[in-house]
């Protein structure tokens, strides 16, 4: 029997870590301007921020930080679960941290805050959306991850746990540190905490699933 693979090897996969490939890197910029494009419209429908903000309110609140230094901390100690979890960095961790920034800033300049709650549930809904599909496509370009992504990654090739599951109490335990230190919750911080992993499983299982998508055949777990 095969041994599952958390990622599909797909037909843009680079070659290793750090290389730098049209296909892929396409591919990488595609998928991250996807997830930032995304977070902008979860930030506009004003209904809750993702639960890593969330945290980095809490923390920010308890120690008197901004929310930028506090997010910057906590990516960095993420960062140090990598080591038992034998994780590399690649060419991916370096450009989401500014591509996503960039199309975050653009989008929320760009469009107005919806007024209606029907149209801010629809802004919600689809951010969520276009965040998930944008994580499993820029992460099956196998050049590495974000510091949050890297942990879902990290635990999912060492547990061989679904991602659905091991995304899905990720995002719920950051939620609930976040909220019990200070943070701000909403319903949208609700929608993406238990909404992400699934979406992000049921992406990368239609990538194993399309001939045209698929390097080689895989088996997702």
């Amino acid at each position: 029997m095969k041994k599952p693979h958390v990622f599909p090897h797909t037909s843009w996969a680079a070659k290793s870590l750090w290389s730098i490939e049209l296909k892929s890197l396409s591919v990488l910029l595609c998928a991250l301007t996807s997830i930032g494009f995304g977070e902008g419209l979860l930030l506009l429908s004003d209904l809750g921020s993702a639960p890593w903000t969330v945290l980095s309110q809490g923390v920010a609140t308890q120690g008197q930080l901004s929310v930028g230094w506090a997010s910057w901390m906590i990516s960095l100690i993420v960062m140090l679960a990598w080591l038992p979890l034998k994780l590399k960095p690649g060419l991916a961790t370096v450009i989401n941290i500014f591509v996503i920034a960039f199309v975050l800033g653009v989008t929320t300049y760009l469009l107005q805050k919806p007024t209606a709650l029907y149209a801010r549930f629809a802004y919600a809904i689809v951010g969520i959306l276009l965040f998930g599909i944008g994580t499993a496509f820029y992460l099956t370009c196998h050049q590495g991850s974000g510091p949050r992504d890297g942990l879902m990654v990290g635990l999912c090739q060492h547990f061989h746990w679904k991602i659905g599951i091991v995304r899905t109490s990720i995002e719920v335990l950051v939620c609930v540190f976040g909220f019990l230190l200070g943070g701000v919750l909403g319903i949208g911080t609700l929608m993406f905490a238990f909404g992400i992993g699934w979406v992000v499983q049921y992406t990368l299982f239609f990538i194993s699933r399309v001939p045209y998508f698929r390097h080689k055949t895989d088996n997702v777990i």
